[in-house]
């Protein structure tokens, strides 16, 4: 079996957003496991917590709006903050949802520029606004290989095929590029 040009090519764009992925999704489990395992940050106050954090960024975020929100119970708040980190990783890291996942990366890596890193500057000394544009083509591409998404929709395909087969008696048109 002869390898060609083209087939290297359409192999390394399946694989090509994979290292993105898994160093999104590593980089969000571990800051959730961290904010979880912070005793300093789960706290309303003092060093290191997230109240005091809230407090730090409150009058020079874009939208201080959010910090007033989140500053009613500041715990509650780095609980689910913590909570969606770790599920967008592990979402990233095994392929699973990996649009929605992405979505949520991106939504929570906004809403950190606007608030924590707003006031950074020059702007892209920040890492937020990195992480939340490295998030897009995640979302608009999903997890095409080593993903549960994939092996979800090839085994699905494969069972839309089947029934199509035994309804019609043609097999299904080849199936559209996975999420």
């Amino acid at each position: 079996m002869t390898t060609t040009s083209s087939d290297l090519r359409a192999r390394a764009a399946e694989y090509a957003l994979l290292p993105l992925r898994l160093f999104l999704g590593f980089t969000f489990v571990y800051a959730g496991l961290d904010k979880l395992t912070d005793a300093a940050f789960l706290s309303a106050a003092g060093d290191g917590s997230i109240g005091q954090q809230m407090e730090a960024v409150r009058d020079s975020a874009a939208l201080p709006g959010l910090i007033e929100l989140s500053s009613q119970n500041p715990v509650a708040f780095g609980i689910a903050m913590a909570l969606g980190e770790l599920a967008v990783g592990l979402g990233a890291l095994t392929g699973l949802l990996t649009r929605v996942a992405a979505l949520g990366g991106a939504l929570i890596s906004l809403s950190l520029w606007l608030t924590v890193s707003w006031p950074t500057t020059p702007y892209y000394y920040g890492n937020d606004l990195v992480y939340l544009v490295a998030w897009i083509p995640l979302i608009l591409a999903g997890a095409p290989a080593l993903s549960l998404d994939a092996l979800l929709h090839r085994r699905l395909g494969r069972r839309t095929s089947g029934s199509r087969r035994a309804r019609t008696g043609r097999p299904n048109p080849a199936p559209a590029a996975s999420s």
